[in-house]
């Protein structure tokens, strides 16, 4: 099988190409090999390279930052995922492509499934929805969308400050009232090829570890799990201005990725995986 991958420097792209390439023939692509934004390019670049699948990485991910520049969040979300799913049809490839739950609104209590109704409140949530629309262009697509990811190589994620905080005997300042549903890349690119493998239908899944919790439970399992007594300081989303607004309860419901035949492991055991 012959994957391109986009997006393939960052930290979930970097996580599958690592856990990929002894069982396929990977393609890396990095934005100095196809800028996404420029979607000229993709349908030639995808087409000369004829993949299996194309599994697209790549995203604009400043969430304040495409408050004041939407077009940037559109070219790579949106327009750029729109010429991808072109791409891929015209090479007969199947489309794998990561959303967010940044597209549902935040204001249940439970965790969201994808039968609920999206309801974007930020310019990146829409660009990220709009994504998803063009994805499901593809014949044979999966929509993933995935929440708080931790893992990979960089080590920049909100995992690794809270972390980096605890070990370090500092302060961490942590939302008690907003729920997550974290997503350790590792198990995230594992889900997608026993996707890919078992061949359910197209669609949108939610791939995500099993469980919910705010981030205030998550740092004190992180501090478990180092051994150490963490500096918690705890906060409200209300008194964190923030440019963009974040759903407050984004929990997401992987129930169907289940029915599918792909389990996902619980964040606490991905958690202690990956500080180990």
């Amino acid at each position: 099988m012959k994957i391109l991958v986009t997006g393939a420097a960052g930290q979930l792209g970097g996580a599958i190409v690592q856990r990929y390439s002894s069982r396929a023939d990977v393609m890396a692509v990095k934005r100095a090999d196809l800028d996404v934004a420029d979607t000229a390019a993709i349908e030639p670049f995808v087409v000369r390279h004829a993949p299996d699948v194309v599994i697209n990485c790549a995203a604009y991910n400043n969430v304040d930052g495409a408050e004041d520049d939407p077009l940037a969040a559109l070219r790579v979300n949106a327009l750029g995922v729109k010429a991808l799913a072109a791409a891929a049809a015209a090479a007969d490839a199947a489309f794998v492509h990561y959303g967010t739950d940044f597209v549902f609104d935040g204001v249940v209590d439970r965790a969201w499934s994808e039968e609920d109704e999206p309801s974007p409140q930020s310019v990146y949530a829409a660009s990220k929805l709009l994504g998803e629309w063009f994805a499901a262009d593809v014949r044979r697509h999966y929509v993933l969308r995935v929440e708080s990811l931790f893992g990979g190589a960089a080590r920049r994620s909100t995992v690794d400050r809270i972390a980096a905080a605890i070990r370090a005997g500092e302060p961490a300042r942590v939302f008690v009232d907003r729920t997550v549903t974290p997503s350790f890349v590792d198990d995230v690119a594992d889900a997608t090829w026993a996707l890919l493998e078992a061949h359910p239908p197209s669609g949108v899944y939610h791939c995500v570890n099993s469980g919910t919790t705010t981030w205030f439970e998550l740092a004190r399992e992180i501090g478990r799990v180092l051994g150490i007594e963490p500096d918690l300081i705890a906060t409200k989303v209300a008194d964190v201005p923030m440019r963009a607004k974040r759903p407050q309860y984004a929990a997401l419901d992987n129930a169907k990725l289940a029915r599918a035949g792909v389990t996902m492991p619980m964040w606490q055991n991905a958690l202690k995986r990956y500080l180990a």
